[in-house]
């Protein structure tokens, strides 16, 4: 009764044609195909007599047959052999690569149809085959990627610079785009590897590639510099940036989370706070300097000016007065200001784990806690503790030459924050030793023995940064020497 029902189904037709013997035995077989498809589209519900599943007709219409017929004359000049490969490069083009006629109606993810070389394996029930090609519906490009392509981003405020290139080193292509040309191309491109410099907004295009499906990578710009070719512009850095990418030994930055660069706007605000402050006291001090009187260095002398201020008898005249008075209101105003922000960094720290195994270690307080969370990447990304010391500074330069090893002053490169807030650390925790006992024969009492105040303070600070990637690593808290080797 219900194949009674059914309506009846239409006769199927052979749409192949007939191959043409003038573009060789593989690809003229194909395009007749095409083609055929191409002048069958009236009857869009027929299915390939010997490929069930055959590819909708209304794809067809995309391609168009003046672009097919095109590639058939060109093939017909270079010969059967030579004319047959051409074709199957020419439809095949690269895995992964979108076939696009002239009036650009065909796109990755519409009706459109790709072409990909056959390699033996069974096509899906939506496609159709020769010998050498397949036609296949257009997927999602998210399940495919493109292995063999890395892109170099040169970023600007308003102009991104692309350089596309294979990693043989082959260019591809070569764009000048604008913010939201960039963002519109980037997200048509298939999952890809994407290199940008470490510089402003790095972190936030990272994390818009990282939308797209795309592998992020940034490099530091020291480390480009030495593979731009002669003349500087943006075609050359995005080209250089590429060529650094595909160093084996590159070394690469991790790009900042939302969160990471959140505290790092707070701690940078509070910063910025306190060289304000210490502008306004160096310039007090510079203006009661012009009428002899010398105030010492230091937060802590402001009470000294302000009685200096108010002595009826004083030498300063009502002008200076009025305004050394304004002076010191700003610096109050500045110090209400530090102090909510250190407030607010104390509360930051007591709430995140990372923060409080950090401050288990002596010389570490808020703000060097902060500061780790806020500028340093994943341990994980260092080998070792003294990667991590030698990444902050915290490491002599050196001068070695000819097998003999000469050692300077410390290389103060990487991140400066992090190094001085370690080096302020050290120094306190010398200060309160200072004032006891410090034990004999424990390596600080042979160092402070025997070396400066502020060399013992940076091996100290040293010791601590390589303490912080243990804890961090091993996610322990801070283990004093002397109680584990009693342990």
């Amino acid at each position: 009764g219900i194949e009674a029902l059914r309506p009846p189904r239409p006769a199927r037709q052979d749409v192949r044609g007939e191959a043409d013997p003038s573009l060789g035995r593989h690809a003229g077989g194909a395009v007749a195909h095409l083609l055929a498809l191409h002048r069958d589209r009236a009857n869009p519900g027929l299915d390939h007599p010997s490929r069930p599943g055959a590819m909708p007709h209304d794809a067809m219409a995309s391609i168009g047959q003046a672009f097919i017929l095109e590639l058939c004359n060109e093939a017909r000049r270079l010969g059967p052999e030579r004319g047959g490969q051409h074709l199957a490069r020419a439809l095949a083009g690269d895995l992964g690569e979108r076939v696009k006629d002239r009036s650009g109606l065909v796109k990755r993810g519409d009706r459109g149809i790709v072409f990909h070389r056959w390699g033996g394996c069974r096509p899906p029930e939506t496609a159709s085959q020769c010998a050498k090609v397949v036609v296949l519906r257009a997927t999602k490009r998210r399940g495919r990627q493109m292995k063999d392509t890395m892109i170099g981003v040169d970023l600007a405020k308003n102009a991104f610079q692309l350089h596309g290139a294979s990693m043989t080193g082959q260019v591809k292509f070569r764009k000048k785009l604008t913010r939201l040309q960039f963002l519109k191309f980037m997200a048509e491109q298939l999952p890809t590897v994407v290199v940008m410099e470490a510089c402003g907004s790095a972190s936030y295009w990272a994390r818009e590639m990282v939308k797209f499906g795309h592998e992020v990578k940034l490099i530091a710009p020291q480390y480009v510099r030495p593979f731009v070719k002669r003349q500087k512009n943006d075609m050359a850095d995005a080209e250089a940036i590429v060529i650094a990418a595909q160093r084996p030994e590159m070394r690469f930055v991790e790009p900042k989370s939302e969160d990471q660069q959140a505290r790092a706007v707070m701690f940078r605000s509070r910063e910025r706070l306190v060289h304000q402050r210490t502008e306004l006291v160096n310039a007090l001090r510079a203006v009661l300097y012009e009428y002899g009187h010398t105030i010492p260095l230091g937060i802590g002398q402001l009470k000294r000016i302000e009685a200096l201020l108010d002595e009826p008898n004083s030498d300063l005249p009502a002008l200076v007065r009025e305004e050394c008075r304004d002076m010191m209101a700003q610096i109050a105003e500045k110090t209400t200001r530090i102090e909510a922000r250190t407030k607010r960094a104390a509360e930051l720290a007591a709430s995140a784990d990372t923060a409080k195994r950090l401050q288990t270690m002596p010389g570490v307080g808020p703000l060097t806690a902060l500061a780790v969370e806020a500028f340093a990447p994943d341990m994980t990304s260092f080998r070792r503790g003294r990667d991590f010391a030698a990444w902050l500074g915290l490491v002599p330069r050196q001068h070695s030459t000819g097998g003999k090893q000469r050692l300077g002053r410390v290389s103060k490169a990487g991140q400066a924050d992090i190094r001085r807030l370690l080096i302020i650390g050290a120094m306190s925790r010398l200060n309160w030793l200072g004032r006891r006992t410090i034990p004999e024969g424990s390596w600080l009492a042979r160092m402070a023995a025997r070396k400066p105040r502020m060399l013992v303070a940076i091996a100290l600070a040293n010791k601590m940064a390589r303490a912080i990637w243990a804890m961090l690593t091993k996610n322990e808290d801070y283990r004093d020497p002397a109680w584990a080797a009693a342990a």
